[in-house]
């Protein structure tokens, strides 16, 4: 996991560089995922990506790469200061929820220090099991020659009760109280949500939205359904199937248009519109989508008003 501030005016070059690198690391043998979480509202303009690999040894061979340095190089103007980087070794894999935060905090521990740090991480985890909408904590150990941190991650249920975690005086007390174990410490919140039919490049966890969501789905599912009842409904029909069957039948030749063919589709072509990252401060291209998903309602009810005239 990478976190950097991008500076001032550079976003989209950034977004461009952070896109050839997530490609550059897909070529790489043992490569699952990459994800860019874009900085929360009124926060510093600090990006976090996060790269998924099978194993250690295939994640070293991607950070020890020629091809990573090279673009590190090239994006040394990009940011305020050194990105800096975690590796978290094993851990669970969050449930999917829209507005889960998380936190990744990482310590330098005092050496001879380490089962002191344990003893405070569990105080710790004790307090924030009383604090409104925590979800979970991971305690990430180093790793040796890779990693020399000690990273906990700790999720909420929203970007609120985080903060007033991290803003409590309960939280001030323990940090207090754990500074004879840590010489220093980082922390970065990264916003997390999946939906299943809006993620972009492989898994980004990039989403629009709700209205957004709505209206991309009823503009592949408007034309969908016509285009199976025109079709399949007069079939079965004619074949006297029963209404109900016939039902079952059309939702799931639906669903799968739009899950494997028009969302994917839709995602492409409205990408620039529907990735908050992308459009993020562009009112033209928040303008341009939502008027090119209205006319396309206005096609699809003109070219289907037409269809239905001449059949029935």
């Amino acid at each position: 996991m990478t976190s950097q501030k991008v500076r001032e005016g550079r976003t989209d070059e950034y977004q461009r560089w952070q896109d050839r690198t997530n490609q550059a690391a897909r070529e790489f043998e043992g490569f699952v995922g990459a994800e860019v979480y874009p900085p929360g509202p009124g926060e510093e303009n600090e990006w976090v990506a996060v790269f998924q690999f099978s194993g250690m040894d295939r994640l070293t061979a991607w950070l020890d790469s020629g091809r990573r340095q090279a673009l590190l190089d090239e994006a040394r103007g990009l940011f305020e200061g050194p990105p800096t980087a975690e590796v978290l070794h094993g851990g669970t894999p969050a449930q999917p929820a829209p507005d889960v935060v998380t936190a990744v905090i990482s310590h330098d521990v005092k050496p001879g220090s380490e089962q002191g740090f344990l003893n405070w991480q569990q105080k710790t985890l004790k307090a924030q099991e009383k604090a409104p909408g925590f979800m979970g904590s991971e305690l990430f150990k180093p790793v040796e020659g890779v990693q020399e941190h000690w990273v906990v991650v700790f999720r909420f249920d929203s970007r609120e009760h985080l903060d007033a975690w991290l803003a409590s005086d309960v939280r001030a007390k323990l940090l207090k109280e754990g500074s004879r174990y840590f010489t220093s410490y980082d922390v970065r919140k990264v916003g997390s949500a999946f939906s299943g039919w809006f993620r972009f490049d492989r898994g980004r966890a990039d989403v629009p939205p709700n209205w957004k969501q709505a209206m991309s789905v009823v503009l592949a599912l408007y034309p969908t359904v016509m285009v199976l009842n025109l079709t399949v409904g007069v079939g079965l029909e004619k074949l006297t199937v029963r209404e109900y069957i016939g039902l079952f039948l059309s939702n799931v030749l639906s669903v799968s248009a739009l899950t494997w063919l028009l969302m994917p589709l839709v995602n492409r072509v409205f990408a620039f519109w529907l990735v908050p990252s992308r459009v993020a401060g562009n009112r033209r291209a928040q303008v341009l989508g939502l008027g090119l998903v209205v006319l396309g309602y206005l096609v699809c009810i003109g070219v289907f008003g037409l269809i239905t005239r001449q059949i029935w």
